[in-house]
């Protein structure tokens, strides 16, 4: 089986074990992710940091966000701008919030594009080494990849549930290794 084979496979699975969590746990472990992350990710105010709205049964870690703004940190949201781009987009209070793609919402074009220093990264499944499978597409792999380019280098958080952990992620020299993950039962640095 190829590596492209076996990331299908688990990823299916991995995900197939998050959609299986019940609606109401997964509030309280996205309300945990908030706790155990909200006072441990360490950054200065100021700090870009991009989370994400969830789709489908993700983690829903705007919580953690409204948390971690109360801390100093500059919010955006990632921004489908092609099928193949991500953008960032700045996420203000009371601003109006629009379809963005990937069937979530988030700050429109008047929105200044930032480039985040923190990523809290969506994902399929991850192992222990911080190696992660996410949706396919390679959206974010390319957004880190072109942030690099900038002259960037963001730290990675991945954002998943206890379940979404495997033995071993095959890993390949275009992915990215993340530095940490936050899951309902804590914030764990590779």
């Amino acid at each position: 089986m190829s590596n492209r084979e076996w990331k299908a496979v688990i990823r299916r699975e991995r995900l197939a074990a998050r959609d299986a969590i019940p609606v109401d746990l997964r509030t309280e472990y996205s309300l945990a992710m908030a706790e155990y992350g909200g006072d441990r990710l360490a950054f200065v105010p100021g700090t870009i940091i991009s989370g994400f709205f969830p789709i489908r049964s993700e983690a829903d870690i705007r919580p953690l966000m409204s948390h971690l703004r109360t801390r100093g940190a500059r919010l955006c949201l990632p921004i489908i701008q092609d099928r193949e781009t991500i953008l960032f987009r700045e996420l203000v209070a009371g601003a109006e919030l629009v379809d963005t793609g990937f069937g979530t919402r988030g700050p429109g074009p008047e929105a200044a594009v930032l480039d985040p220093e923190i990523m809290l990264v969506p994902l399929s499944a991850f192992d222990a080494r911080g190696h992660r499978i996410g949706y396919g597409a390679g959206h974010y792999d390319r957004a880190i990849s072109r942030l690099r380019e900038k002259g960037h280098d963001p730290r990675l958080i991945g954002i998943a549930f206890d379940c979404q952990e495997v033995a071993e992620v095959p890993f390949e020299p275009h992915d990215v290794q993340l530095e940490a993950v936050l899951t309902e039962s804590g914030y764990r640095q590779f």
